[in-house]
């Protein structure tokens, strides 16, 4: 296959990681051509805390994707979570020059580039600044101003910013394994791409992804962002109060919630009782499902709550600000069952799981299209969109060198468009720091 054509998402979870290969086919679906997963060592609530462990485990998952699609990887679009994300609301503007002219590209640039140079607090850097609406000459709730006259650029911008040494310690990770980043965005926004459809973003939704390590949130609202938390709990920490609560190991917990658990304990009658077999011939531990469910309900009751916190934060009991498609759940922990009811009854929003299979090819695998790879889904889909656009910026350069009659050098591989996103110069920071880096 030719190189460049086909592109590489790369989710490095708490539980898992996940190294996922495609491309685009002609209907502007993505074809999978490789998937490979390996247990996440060195990953604690989404921040690396073990780096040799982490490149292991991503050189175990890459291998794993070349071997099942016969293809080598080079860059990959990584997503990055982690409790020490945050996210703020910020308002800016610029004043222009001549409000004889019209609005263009520059100008939204240029008031981008202003939020970026906001103080944070030590250590801390933005990620993302994603605008929200814009006024011009006090004109508000316009969505695109380019094309405009006006003097005065304003807009509302919801900023993320996270902690600056555990997004170098990834991008330190994926080179160590011989990879080159192409990319990084944030995980909600991620999984976002993949399971949640346009009128949904236009209605108003909020996706709640429930991972090993955290639960990430992403609302949107006429079809913009609105608001991201990341929540520092996930389906480890059920597993956690499980092993604690039935005095057994890890792994039988994990395989007793995925068994038998349920997020509802009245639909188990007391006399539901399943026998673990006890350690070095101690005798075997009977638990009863009623008492599982308990443990499990409580949990998952606190992280549906602490994600409704969030939900209420960003004002969602306003008319105007109303979640009408209401909620969709999808990550490993979605899987839960009665999960979907529990969160209708604590939140009184109409709920489903999100799958990531709108976006996949029709003969896909089944296995890529479960809530559990929802984020490797959505980074293989920003992966092939930044290598759509890099195809776009060529052509366009090419065709401007014909235009200018330049001929005979728009043969030869025209630059990139100049015209960056605010993001990709931030990425292209983020690289340099990690080349100096020893």
């Amino acid at each position: 296959m030719e190189e460049g054509k086909y592109s590489v998402g790369l989710d490095i979870g708490t539980t898992k990681i996940v190294a996922i290969i495609g491309k685009e086919n002609e209907y502007g679906k993505i074809e999978v051509l490789g998937i490979g997963k390996s247990k996440s060592l060195g990953v604690h609530r989404g921040v690396v805390n073990n780096i040799t462990q982490t490149i292991k485990s991503i050189q175990q998952a890459v291998e794993d994707a070349e071997a099942d699609s016969g293809l080598k990887i080079g860059s990959v679009v990584v997503g990055i979570a982690g409790q020490h994300i945050r996210s703020l609301h910020h308002s800016d503007y610029i004043t222009r020059a001549n409000s004889e002219e019209v609005i263009n590209e520059d100008d939204l640039d240029k008031l981008c580039n202003q939020v970026y140079k906001l103080v944070m607090l030590p250590g801390e850097e933005i990620i993302h600044v994603l605008p929200q609406e814009y006024k011009v000459d006090g004109q508000a709730e316009i969505k695109q101003p380019i094309g405009m006259y006006g003097g005065r650029l304003e807009a509302n911008f919801h900023v993320v910013v996270g902690q600056v040494s555990s997004i170098k310690n990834v991008g330190r990770c994926i080179k160590s394994a011989g990879l080159d980043l192409g990319n990084i965005t944030l995980e909600p926004l991620a999984s976002s791409e993949a399971v949640l459809s346009q009128e949904e973003k236009e209605a108003g939704v909020a996706l709640i992804d429930i991972g090993g390590g955290t639960t990430d949130l992403a609302i949107f609202k006429d079809g913009i962002i609105r608001h991201t938390a990341v929540i520092p709990f996930g389906g480890g920490v059920i597993t956690e109060d499980i092993k604690e609560g039935c005095s057994i190991i890890e792994k039988q917990a994990e395989l007793l919630k995925i068994k038998f658990g349920s997020a509802w304990p009245g639909e188990n009658k007391d006399n539901e009782i399943v026998s673990i077999p006890g350690l070095r011939g101690r005798e075997p531990k009977e638990i009863t499902l009623k008492n599982l469910s308990k443990i499990i309900h409580a949990r998952v009751v606190e992280i549906i709550e602490q994600v409704y916190v969030e939900i209420k934060n960003y004002g969602h009991e306003e008319q105007k600000k109303k979640l009408i498609a209401g909620i969709v759940l999808t990550g490993g922990g979605s899987q839960l069952k009665h999960l979907k009811q529990l969160v209708e009854y604590i939140t009184g929003m109409d709920t489903r799981i999100g799958y990531p299979n709108e976006h996949l090819a029709g003969d896909s695998d089944e296995t890529v299209a479960s809530p559990l790879y929802a984020t490797a889904v959505g980074l293989l889909m920003n992966a092939i969109q930044n290598e759509n656009k890099n195809v776009i910026e060529n052509v366009e350069v090419q065709e401007e060198m014909v235009f200018a009659g330049h001929e005979e050098n728009a043969t030869a591989t025209a630059p990139a468009k100049e015209r960056k996103s605010v993001f990709d110069k931030w990425s292209e920071k983020l690289k340099d720091f990690l080349d100096n880096a020893e």
